[in-house]
C-alpha cells in the first residue's frame, strides 16, 4: 500500500509505524527472525497445551481446596510423577499461575467488571455454600472472613479464563509451525497474518466457567454474562502480561523507600515486551521458568541456530528469551491490527490519519521496550 498521509510523523519510532502501515510488523522481516519466531512458538504451543490443561483442572477439580498439594498432577498422582516433580523434571506450572495472578491483579475488560458484580457474588456464594456444607473448618473461616472465599472463587475464575485463552492459542501456534514445515510460511508478515486470523476466528467464543459439586453444576460465569474470547480474555491478557506484569523479585527492591517500583499501577512496564533476558537460573524469576520449559521442545532447526551463536548452549535460556520476545512482538502486532480503528490497508486519508494516531499511541508505550533493539540486531550479531 502506498501511504498518502499528508501529515508526517515525528515519532521516534516512525520507521516502525510506516512499516506496519505498509503491511509489515513491529519485528523486521528476515530469515533469522522467521526461524526464531516460528521455532519458539512451536515449543510454546506444546508448553501452553500443558499449561491450559492444568489451569482448567485446578479451576474445576481443586475448587476451594484449602491445601491443593497435588494440583500440578492433574489428578494423575503416582510415585514416578512425584519423584519427577521433586527432581524438577517437569513442566513449571508455577509460571502459568504467575501469569494468572498478573491478570487478576491488573484486571481490565468485561471479566473484571463481572467479577465485581452482584450477579457474580450471588452465583459464587451458592457454590461456596455447597462446597463448605460439610466442611466445618471452612464454614468457620467463611463466618470469620466473609470475603475470603469469595476472593478465592474470583481467582478460580481467572484460572479458568486464562486456561480457555491458552486453549485457543496453543493449537494456533502449533498450526503455524505445521504450515512453516509445509513451506507455507516464509515471512514475519505471514506469521502475523496467521495469528490475526486465529484471533479473529475465536473473537466471539463465549467465556464461561462452571464447577461440579456433588451432582449439581454451579455456573460461576454463565454464557449470559456475555464474556467473549477477544475482548474479555485476549485484550486483558496482552495488557497485563505483555505490558504491565510484576517486578521480578531479586531484580528490583520492593522496599517503598528505595523507589525502584512505580507508585502507580498503571505505570508498570515489567511485561514480556520489556523484560531483560537475564541469564538467571533462580526459580524466583518467572521468565526463567518459561525458558526452562521451552528448551525441552525446541525444533531441531532452532536449536541448530542457537548453537551457531558465540556461546552456543551456554546461554541457551537467554537466546530462547530473545526469540520469545520477538515472537510476542508478532502477537502484539496481530493484536494492534485487530483493534485498529480502520483496516490498515485503507486508502482513505482520514482513516489513515486516524490509524496513524492510533499506532503512535502504541509506539509511545513501546519506546522503552525491547522493540527498538530488535530493529538492527539479529540473534548472532546482537550483544545480549
Amino acid at each position: 500500500m502506498t501511504s498518502i498521509i499528508q501529515k508526517p510523523s515525528t515519532h521516534p519510532l516512525v520507521d516502525i509505524i510506516e512499516r506496519v502501515e505498509s503491511g509489515g510488523a513491529l519485528l523486521p522481516d528476515s530469515e533469522t527472525n522467521v526461524i526464531e519466531v516460528v521455532g519458539v512458538l512451536k515449543s510454546y504451543g506444546v508448553v501452553l497445551d500443558a499449561y491450559w490443561r492444568n489451569l482448567i483442572y485446578v479451576a474445576q477439580e481443586q475448587f476451594l481446596n484449602p491445601f491443593p498439594f497435588f494440583k500440578y498432577f492433574n489428578g494423575e498422582l503416582s510415585p514416578q510423577k512425584l519423584l519427577k516433580h521433586w527432581w524438577h523434571d517437569r513442566i513449571n506450572y508455577e509460571l502459568s499461575e504467575y501469569v494468572m495472578k498478573s491478570m487478576l491483579w491488573h484486571g481490565g475488560g468485561g471479566l473484571d467488571t463481572y467479577l465485581d458484580s452482584p450477579e457474580f457474588s450471588e452465583r459464587a456464594q451458592k457454590a461456596i455454600e455447597a462446597k463448605i456444607k460439610a466442611n466445618l473448618p471452612l464454614r468457620g473461616l467463611s463466618r470469620l472472613f466473609p470475603a475470603f472465599l469469595l476472593e478465592q472463587v474470583r481467582q478460580m475464575a481467572y484460572y479458568s479464563v486464562l486456561g480457555q485463552f491458552w486453549e485457543v492459542m496453543s493449537p494456533l501456534f502449533l498450526d503455524l509451525s505445521d504450515r512453516y514445515d509445509r513451506g507455507e510460511i516464509h515471512t514475519i508478515p505471514q506469521v502475523v497474518e496467521h495469528v490475526l486470523a486465529g484471533l479473529v476466528a475465536a473473537a466471539n467464543n463465549p467465556i464461561t466457567y462452571a464447577v461440579e459439586i456433588g451432582n449439581q453444576s454451579y455456573e460461576i460465569i454463565p454464557k449470559s454474562a456475555g464474556l467473549t474470547f477477544l475482548t474479555d480474555a485476549a485484550v486483558p491478557y496482552v495488557e497485563a502480561v505483555f505490558f504491565k506484569s510484576f517486578p521480578f523479585r531479586g531484580t528490583v527492591s520492593y522496599n517503598a523507600q528505595a523507589h525502584q517500583i512505580p507508585q502507580e499501577q498503571k505505570q508498570f512496564s515489567y511485561g514480556v515486551l520489556y523484560a531483560d533476558p537475564l541469564p538467571i537460573g533462580s526459580a524466583g524469576i518467572p521468565p526463567t521458568l518459561l525458558m526452562q520449559d521451552l528448551r525441552h521442545y525446541l525444533p531441531n532447526y532452532l536449536h541448530a541456530l542457537y548453537c551457531q551463536s558465540p556461546r552456543g548452549e551456554d546461554d541457551l535460556r537467554v537466546q530462547i528469551c530473545v526469540s520469545f520476545q520477538k515472537s510476542m512482538f508478532c502477537v502484539t502486532t496481530a493484536a494492534i491490527l485487530g483493534l485498529a480503528p480502520y483496516p490498515i490497508t485503507t486508502s482513505d486519508p482520514t482513516q489513515q490519519q486516524a490509524n496513524r494516531t492510533y499506532l503512535e499511541g502504541w509506539m509511545d508505550r513501546l519506546l522503552d521496550s525491547r522493540l527498538p533493539g530488535f530493529q538492527v540486531c539479529d540473534l548472532r550479531a546482537c550483544e545480549l
